[in-house]
């Protein structure tokens, strides 16, 4: 990591004392994590961090396999191989096949077939929110058509949701390849 991590019980002022505890709140029953203490550098920004990450991974009404199938394509996308670690496993606790996790992995989507989906149980819905993941990571900008595809499997707030779950990971894979980060545990 090109910046140390910082000591949580370290840190003296009341502000970041109650950031600290806000973030130990959201990991429970889990420890701080090195991500968190990369971000503690910066209080604010590990506060905004943590409130922001805790909302997409808590608080969207996106079904856990859609969630963790977005994730997974930004960590394809972005060569994030400790983003994919840990979320692929999550994805398929959440339902998603191993046949459909591999598809997930495909580097050009084009060459998935519809007839490939359907053996992997990956649906129309969860085939829209990878397809916008994907281009959104790799060209920031996205195709009409791809959003019409969004629009005619996810609901207005859905389309809010998916949008901002593919935006906050890429958010940490970049953050993470930036600082050359080797984190086992990454939200």
């Amino acid at each position: 990591m090109r910046v140390p991590y910082v000591d949580e019980t370290t840190l003296t002022e009341s502000a970041d004392r109650e950031i600290v505890e806000r973030i130990r709140a959201r990991r429970a029953p889990k420890p701080i994590q090195p991500l968190d203490k990369a971000l503690l550098q910066s209080p604010p920004v590990a506060d905004g961090w943590n409130s922001f990450l805790g909302a997409i991974r808590t608080r969207t009404t996106l079904p856990a396999a859609v969630r963790e199938l977005i994730i997974c394509r930004v960590a394809i996308c972005n060569d994030a191989w400790y983003e994919w670690d840990d979320h692929a496993p999550l994805a398929i606790k959440g339902g998603v096949s191993a046949d459909a996790m591999d598809l997930v992995k495909v580097d050009d989507l084009s060459r998935i077939t519809a007839e490939s989906r359907e053996r992997a149980d990956l649906g129309d819905k969860e085939w829209a929110a990878i397809v916008m993941a994907d281009e959104m990571t790799r060209h920031v900008k996205v195709k009409e058509e791809t959003f019409e595809l969004l629009r005619e499997e996810f609901t207005e707030r859905e389309v809010v949701e998916v949008v901002a779950t593919a935006s906050c990971y890429n958010c940490v894979s970049r953050f993470l390849l930036a600082l050359d980060g080797k984190l086992p545990l990454l939200d």
